[in-house]
Order: structure tokens, then C-alpha cells, then sequence
């Protein structure tokens, strides 16, 4: 039985924006490869840190939202601690109350851009 996760993830501020974007797309194949399903994904773009990690006061941070196998987190989050571009990570279970929130919040998002159109 497959269960919906959330991971964000810091990616190192070093890495040019292409690099970036391949990381991303390296867990997001990782996650599709393992029988997952993406839901979905937000770039949230370079933030500061609220503490320095590994003498770096910024860092770009990026959400994906996917169903997967429970065994799968540890491969994961394993990938995650091998990847030296990714400077922390968190991932969570989603309750059914969080999965509904999530979605009225992109329902609601998408009602927005569109009325701004």
C-alpha cells in the first residue's frame, strides 16, 4: 500500500541553475523509478538559511509532494545523505487532513493565477 509524502530538500547555493534543476530531476526519477508517483512539485527558488549549514547562509529549496512504498523513504533519504549537493533534507507522512489541505491550497492557488490572467 502506498502512502503520500512530503519532502523538501536544500540544495548547495553553489551550483549554477541548470545543476540545480538536475538535481531535482535526479530525486524526482529516483522517486518514479521506485514505483512512486509525483504528485506534486514546488521550486521554492534560493532562501536564506535561519543558521548557517556547512558555512553557507543560503540555499535553494524545492518541495515534492509523491505516493510511495514506506520501504522507499529510507532509499530516499539514504540518496539524500550520499548527495553532497544536498546540504538537509525532511520528509513526512501525510494524514488524510493534510492531503485534503494540500489539495484546496493548489485548487486555490490555481483559481488565483487564473483570475490574474
Amino acid at each position: 500500500m502506498q502512502n503520500q509524502y512530503e519532502t523538501v530538500f536544500i540544495i548547495t547555493p553553489v551550483l549554477s541553475d541548470p545543476q540545480m534543476k538536475e538535481t531535482v530531476q535526479k530525486f524526482k526519477n529516483l522517486i518514479k523509478d521506485n514505483g512512486g508517483e509525483i504528485v506534486h512539485e514546488e521550486e521554492w527558488g534560493l532562501k536564506k538559511l535561519a543558521y548557517p549549514i556547512q558555512k553557507k547562509t543560503t540555499g535553494f529549496y524545492a518541495l515534492i509532494e509523491f505516493k510511495a512504498d514506506p520501504a522507499f523513504i529510507n532509499k530516499l533519504e539514504t540518496e539524500y545523505r550520499r548527495d553532497e549537493r544536498i546540504i538537509r533534507f525532511l520528509t513526512v507522512k501525510l494524514d488524510k487532513y493534510a492531503i485534503e489541505y494540500n489539495q484546496k491550497k493548489r485548487e486555490k492557488n490555481t483559481n488565483v493565477s487564473t483570475i490574474k490572467e
